[in-house]
């Protein structure tokens, strides 16, 4: 993201409906707006995906968008310093926990997969260096002794992810990268980036063979679905730049040159699957994008960004029709069963002005700066959830239920996860009550 008129013209934009009276400070690890901007915005810390919190003198790491915890630990200026744990996507389980210095592990640490330890050791600049790694019977499957080593990693299950070559730290040389035991990478690295020729798989099939140049796909290139070439051409910089695209009955759909035109891009079953304008390799100018054939977005993008009007679909349905601003929708209306269901603004996403409504047109609650009392419905007017909303998110005493309306969890939220005291249900009859952190039961059905 460049300091430029645009950015700072979309910053203010996205940020002018707010209390003027409520002020943060704008942190990024982007250098380029590193403390540049004082964003007015009540308890929500944008931090590229991420947002922080202070606690007893410890700082925590969220995703943005689905609040699920990074990291929690020490941080020096800016950056992680200090012991340190991370945490893996969408769950509690620990991902590593160890030292930390300029943000970088150094230091003792360990390194975990699925609850599981995976290594124990020192690292440097990121990299291990020495140390132990295990499979799921904690049988020691390598070690690791300095940094110029041939190493194989395994899963927490035991099952082969890599075959590695170190030097000075970093991946040199002839790889194989691994998922669920099928190849998913071969090719070469220099100084820890992808370089030269390489070939990528899916399910054992190959999808993609090429060239890269410090890590990013550049030259001439072919790519598969299922088996069939879909594009052959060259890639610049990591994007397609000239070339061919087919559909899977190996009809041209498209050309493109310089990185401009109209691409076609389609499923297995050879449906449709989006169209839209490039111009330097970006989505750029019209666009529509499909699922099983069927309609799904139709709007603007701009760099490789929504931007612009567009509409949303569902079942052949309207759903959304407002604007975008850099791939984040900032107003519009959202339908249920092709009714407003809810007219105002967004803040990343997340209603944060506006009205909701039922069926009939009458107004059933009110957000202000993403606070009030809500009602969340599935399709068709099926109701999902009712209770609080704080700063966007559910909060308070609440209901929560399932597509055929019956209960499924009443108590406490907290920065829209359970949190506090609260009741499980399986049909009508109680499963769990007690005590939930950050989403999570704290004890056993």
């Amino acid at each position: 993201m460049l300091k430029n008129f645009k950015t700072s013209f979309f910053l203010k934009l996205l940020f002018s409906f707010v209390d003027e009276k409520q002020k943060l400070k704008l942190v990024q690890y982007n250098k380029s707006l590193q403390n540049d901007l004082d964003i007015n915005l009540i308890n929500y810390k944008f931090f590229c995906n991420r947002y922080l919190t202070f606690e007893n003198g410890k700082m925590k790491e969220y995703h943005y968008h689905y609040d699920y915890l990074i990291y929690e630990g020490e941080y020096l200026n800016k950056k992680r310093n200090g012991k340190g744990k991370e945490y893996q996507e969408f769950s509690n389980k620990i991902k590593f926990e160890g030292e930390y210095l300029n943000g970088k592990r150094n230091g003792y640490g360990k390194e975990y997969y699925g609850g599981n330890l995976i290594f124990e050791g020192e690292y440097l600049n990121n990299m291990k260096w020495k140390g132990k790694g295990y499979d799921a019977k904690g049988n020691i499957k390598y070690k690791l002794n300095n940094s110029n080593k041939n190493v194989k990693e395994y899963n927490f299950l035991g099952i082969l992810v890599s075959e590695i070559k170190y030097l000075n730290w970093k991946k040199n040389g002839k790889v194989k990268e691994y998922y669920d035991g099928k190849l998913t990478f071969e090719g070469e690295y220099i100084n820890g980036l992808k370089n030269g020729k390489a070939k990528e798989y899916y399910n054992d099939k190959l999808t993609f063979e090429g060239e890269y140049i410090n890590g990013l796909k550049n030259g001439k290139a072919k790519e598969y679905y299922n088996g069939n070439l879909i594009f052959e051409g060259e890639y610049l910089y990591g994007k397609k730049w000239e070339g061919k695209g087919y559909d899977n009955l190996n009809n041209l759909k498209y050309e493109l040159k310089e990185g401009r035109g109209l691409i076609k891009e389609y499923d297995y079953d050879n449906k449709l699957k989006s169209e839209a304008e490039y111009l330097y390799g970006e989505k750029n100018g019209k666009a529509k994008e499909y699922s099983g054939g069927m309609l799904t977005f139709e709007g603007e993008y701009e760099n490789g960004f929504k931007n612009g009007k567009a509409k949303e679909y569902y079942d052949d349905k309207l759903i959304f029709e407002g604007d975008y601003l850099y791939g984040h929708k900032i107003r519009g209306k959202e339908y249920l069963n092709e009714y407003l269901e809810y007219e105002g603004e967004y803040l990343f996403d997340k209603k944060w002005n506006g009205k909701g409504y039922d069926e009939n047109g009458n107004v059933i609650y009110e957000l202000n700066k993403g606070n009030g009392k809500v009602k969340e419905y599935y399709q068709y007017r099926k109701i999902r959830y009712e209770g609080e909303y704080l700063n966007g998110k559910r909060s308070g005493k609440s209901k929560k239920y399932d597509f055929d309306g019956k209960l499924k969890y009443e108590g406490d939220y907290a920065n829209g996860l359970r949190n506090g005291k609260g009741k499980l249900y399986s049909g009508d009859e109680v499963i769990f009550e007690g005590e939930f952190l950050n989403g999570e039961m704290q004890g056993t059905i």
